[in-house]
């Protein structure tokens, strides 16, 4: 996976090549498809959710450019996966699933990997931010779940300097936006095309489709 869907397309941050081929993936999917885990494409963890495939992952963890030092909010815990590659990278992770089962799934599954010791898991409607933010807010943001626009009360949550990550446009086709605030100033650019499951909550899609 590390070697062929990763690196291969252009992944180049070592700490997160590092991480991903660490992770034992096919604890963070059901066991009927854990002889899938490591194929380049995602698969469905249940509640009409999936885990994003590899090169996904790694492409927005590494957008975010961290260096170990970082807070990060992570909305959309889902299985947990995410969650546990930015674990390695930043100094905490804080994570946000509106599906309360999910959240329940994400704790036992990073117990199983033994991974999660820097994770705090929260249920929550993640469009609206963390309850629990620092004050000083997150050094960064990674949002797995497409959004119609950019929440408002995320960017208020992003620290200045601070990088967000984040799937914007329509239920068949989004950006994966690569937002960074400086000097009060936001800066945009466009990482890839995607498709994520919508981002639910009042300021994502009130309804999945």
């Amino acid at each position: 996976m590390v070697e062929r869907q990763l690196r291969s397309r252009g992944i180049r941050d070592e700490r997160l090549l590092s991480a991903m081929g660490t992770i034992p993936r096919e604890r963070f999917v059901p066991l009927e498809t854990r002889l899938f885990a490591y194929q380049d494409a995602p698969l469905a963890i249940g509640h009409g959710q999936t885990i994003s495939q590899p090169y996904i992952t790694a492409l927005m963890v590494e957008c975010l450019a961290l260096q170990g030092h970082e807070i990060v909010l992570d909305i959309g815990s889902g299985s947990g996966y995410h969650a546990a590659v930015l674990s390695y990278l930043a100094r905490e992770v804080y994570s946000v699933e509106i599906i309360p089962e999910l959240t329940d799934l994400s704790r036992r599954n990073l117990a199983a990997a033994g991974c999660g010791l820097n994770i705090r898991l929260f249920i929550g409607d993640g469009s609206m931010g963390c309850p629990e933010a620092p004050a000083q807010g997150f050094d960064a943001i990674s949002v797995t779940a497409g959004a119609p626009s950019v929440p408002e009360a995320l960017l208020t949550q992003l620290r200045d300097p601070g990088r967000m990550v984040i799937p914007v446009g329509p239920h068949d086709d989004q950006e994966l936006l690569v937002v960074e605030k400086r000097d009060g100033v936001l800066h945009s650019r466009t990482a890839t095309h995607c498709r994520f499951v919508p981002l639910r909550g009042g300021a994502g899609w009130r309804t999945a489709r």
